[in-house]
């Protein structure tokens, strides 16, 4: 009861600007607000509030319907370079009782004239429409010029351990170097500790943050609903975008193998797609649909997708629904294909529904809705 009442209190506080179905669809699509500059990340606070993320660097708050006009203050410095900027945004799984919320960035290296940047995480809380306790709890640490491939999908797994993506910053080299935060996936507790527990703690010359690593530029990370492993996608170039399941201390393989090849001219890159010791992906798209976003779906509005896998696509402007059969893909369904534009990032709403953020200059909450009939 609890639960219908706080998803019942959540969908009157949202209050849509508009509706419209999809044709021959069990589904139809409610905008929630609109006018938000290139948003990456989106949370749900408990009281119903959404909170989302501008590139551009500026966090806003979505209230009964309506964007806030004024930024949420106390931000760090952030760079928004390229692909880089405010990108992911979650909170605690106690947020009830602790209020810290996490969220990823483009940082500046220190200094006056510097053109490099490399991805951060901090922690703060929020305190009306600012941030109060800010603390930096990651910084990447060699930063680089250039604004492709930052990673920045943020986690917390059952044992609330915080996992961080780095993408390699347009150096695909830089994935395969245990001492080079590029290309990985970091684990952390959540002030910023090493767990003693990661795989490269004790390996010399490795930074002991690192709990996977050949990754080339992971956008999109959920925790599966039953086995509770993380699980990523990332791009691929010119082919070869992948969904992996993430496990300690192993190598993805970028730029060894790879489905993908060199953009324009089509030349093979690394060594194949297979190698000893590097892991194969779940699932593979070639060509790419230049994935960021993902979730399991674990809501009870459209029972029929309950454990289904959905992927935002940037290049097709849709959303890719994957059925699963344990850890393997058998069966794949393209959805809003060109309808709503570049699909940035997807999340299970606290109300049940399915929620998706559009990229673009004039960006958009939606949700899908069940389109049944009376």
């Amino acid at each position: 009861m609890q639960t219908l009442a706080r998803a019942i209190a959540f969908t009157l506080l949202i209050a849509p600007c508009f509706i419209h179905p999809v044709l021959a669809s069990p589904f139809k699509v409610e905008t929630i607000v609109s006018g938000l500059e290139h948003p990456w990340g989106m949370a749900f606070l408990p009281d119903g509030r959404i909170l989302v993320t501008e590139r551009a660097g500026r966090l806003r708050i979505v209230e009964r319907g309506k964007l806030l006009a004024n930024p949420v203050s106390g931000l760090p410095v952030i760079e928004p370079i390229g692909q880089g900027g405010l990108l992911d945004i979650v909170l605690h799984p106690d947020y009830h009782n602790n209020g810290w919320l996490y969220f990823s960035y483009a940082e500046p290296a220190e200094g006056f004239f510097t053109n490099d940047y490399g991805t951060a995480v901090a922690r703060a809380k929020l305190d009306g429409n600012r941030l109060t306790a800010l603390q930096v709890i990651f910084s990447m640490n060699k930063k680089s010029g250039g604004g492709r491939h930052f990673g920045s999908r943020l986690i917390f797994d059952r044992d609330n351990f915080l996992y961080i993506t780095t993408g390699d910053r347009g150096e695909r080299e830089r994935s395969q170097a245990l001492d080079d935060h590029a290309g990985s996936v970091i684990r952390l507790h959540d002030d910023g500790r090493i767990p003693a527990d990661n795989p490269f703690v004790k390996t010399e010359g490795a930074r002991a943050e690192i709990y996977s690593y050949g990754h080339r530029n992971p956008q999109g990370m959920a925790l599966h609903p039953t086995t509770g492993e993380v699980w990523l996608h990332e791009h691929g170039p010119q082919g070869g975008d992948e969904i992996n399941r993430i496990l300690p201390g192993r190598n993805y393989g970028w730029p060894v193998i790879t489905y993908g090849e060199n953009y324009v001219t089509g030349t093979s890159i690394g060594e194949g797609t297979h190698k000893p010791g590097m892991e194969q992906p779940l699932y593979q798209w070639t060509p790419s649909i230049a994935p960021s976003g993902m979730a399991f779906y674990t809501g009870d509005a459209f029972k029929e997708w309950r454990g289904n896998l959905f992927v935002g696509a940037l290049k097709f402007q849709l959303l890719v629904r994957l059925e699963l059969d344990g850890n393997k893909v058998v069966n794949e369904q393209r959805l809003l294909e060109r309808q709503l534009g570049r699909i940035r990032d997807v999340r299970n709403g606290p109300d049940g529904f399915l929620y998706l953020l559009t990229d673009a200059d004039e960006g958009a909450i939606v949700r899908l809705l069940p389109n049944r009939k009376n």
